[in-house]
């Protein structure tokens, strides 16, 4: 019976329902949308950033990233490859060997990073053939050719063309010693990184370094950011069995890359202040809409506590106003806010000036449609919404019949 009057109130009073409903849809609107603006957003920034760089997951040797050594290599790539080609999921993989040592140009001189890429599978997985600024990607196989990074080719006063000699350790303990003529120059969109990057394909640093056969890390892309978790444990299944001595670490992006997954998690957390914000503006607006409602129809409530009706009752027929006019815009809402969602996921929004993130530059950001975007909100208006409507149905229980029906 509660129920039923309770749905009546709300179509008696259209102006009053209305002003509580927009407070209501507003802000269940409001965010769904920044939820699916900023969970597009970031996995944007993350898929470009791990994609172009660091790729979503890595196999190293175990204690590879916090003591990397020239001889802390992996072998068995064919059998390796096997396993990424056979895996569900994995877009791409590329094999990289690093090594430290002196560059020099001419009379002048830098200390570098080397790094061997198989040209080829690089640019599958991280698009390494965009990065080049100037001249091209080396041939694939072995040749005394390199990229060198826009930063270092900077400090050495280098330019397509010209002849660079490297000095370094090989594995065997011999003098790692050789030319290589510059034929490109490449820009990862982070400075540190250009400024110690010199590429060479893949064969001429194993032979250098005395490596045949061997490399230091594997990057893998994967089709769908959400499949990782699940592609890393097959995967650790599989090198596993593969690798018996259990000596190779199959990692995430949230470990290797752990500077960038921390800075995430903290620009994260403004979300949740929003949430805040928008369920006190909710939360007030609903407040004034049914305490003002309660306060015009104390004669209504005197009437039914005369005839009487139970407190208990009454703090009934108030919740379920409140809960009803609340799951309605709730619906409503919903609906609004997947067309909005879906609008920005398919045009996105250019910014007027590039974002700098992590060292990528980032000039269109986009929405995401997604399951969370739209349950937070509505838990959280909902939540808001009945706690507030609890003093104003408390108070409306409270009305003394004689008073209210003398006054009023």
């Amino acid at each position: 019976m509660m129920l039923k009057i309770a749905f009546r109130n709300i179509f008696r009073q259209k102006r009053r329902s209305i002003l509580t409903g927009l407070s209501i849809f507003g802000g269940f609107v409001l965010s769904a949308f920044f939820i699916g603006w900023s969970d597009g957003s970031y996995n944007d920034i993350i898929d470009m950033f791990t994609r172009n760089r660091t790729g979503h997951i890595q196999v190293h040797q175990k204690d590879y990233l916090d003591r990397p050594s020239l001889h802390k290599t992996i072998g068995r790539l064919p059998e390796m490859d096997n396993i990424f080609r056979e895996t569900r999921g994995v877009d791409s993989w590329a094999p990289r060997l690093y090594c430290p040592g002196l560059v020099s140009v001419g009379e002048k001189s830098s200390g570098a990073r080397i790094i061997g890429i198989d040209p080829e599978k690089e640019t599958r997985t991280t698009r390494f053939d965009k990065k080049i600024i100037e001249g091209a990607v080396f041939p694939p196989g072995v040749s005394k050719e390199t990229v060198m990074g826009k930063g270092l080719a900077k400090l050495l006063k280098a330019k397509i063309g010209d002849d660079a000699v490297i000095l370094s350790q090989a594995a065997d303990g011999s003098i790692a010693n050789d030319k290589y003529r510059i034929v490109g120059i490449m820009e990862s969109g982070d400075e540190n990184d250009d400024r110690m990057a010199f590429y060479l394909p893949i064969d001429a640093a194993r032979e250098l370094f005395a490596l045949q056969g061997r490399v230091h890390e594997i990057a893998v892309t994967v089709r769908d950011l959400n499949d990782i978790p699940h592609i890393v444990k097959t995967l650790e299944e599989k090198i596993s069995a593969l690798d018996n001595t259990a000596s190779l670490a199959v990692e995430p992006w949230q470990v290797f890359a752990k500077a960038f997954y921390v800075a995430m998690e903290v620009d994260k957390e403004g979300m949740w202040v929003m949430l805040l914000i928008v369920m006190l503006v909710v939360a007030v607006g609903v407040l004034n809409t049914v305490l003002m409602s309660v306060l015009e129809r104390r004669r209504e409530y005197g009437v039914l506590k005369a005839v009487g009706t139970k407190p208990g009752q009454i703090v009934k027929m108030v919740m379920s106003e409140v809960t009803i006019l609340t799951v309605f815009c709730i619906f409503v809402g919903i609906g609004v806010g997947l067309l909005l969602n879906y609008y920005f996921t398919t045009h996105g929004y250019t910014l007027p000036e590039p974002l700098s993130y992590g060292g990528m530059k980032f000039q269109t950001m986009r929405s995401e449609i997604n399951a969370r975007s739209f349950y937070i909100p509505a838990i959280t208006v909902l939540f808001a919404a009945v706690v507030v409507g609890i003093f104003p149905a408390i108070k409306a229980a409270r009305t003394d019949p004689a008073k209210s029906m003398r006054t009023h």
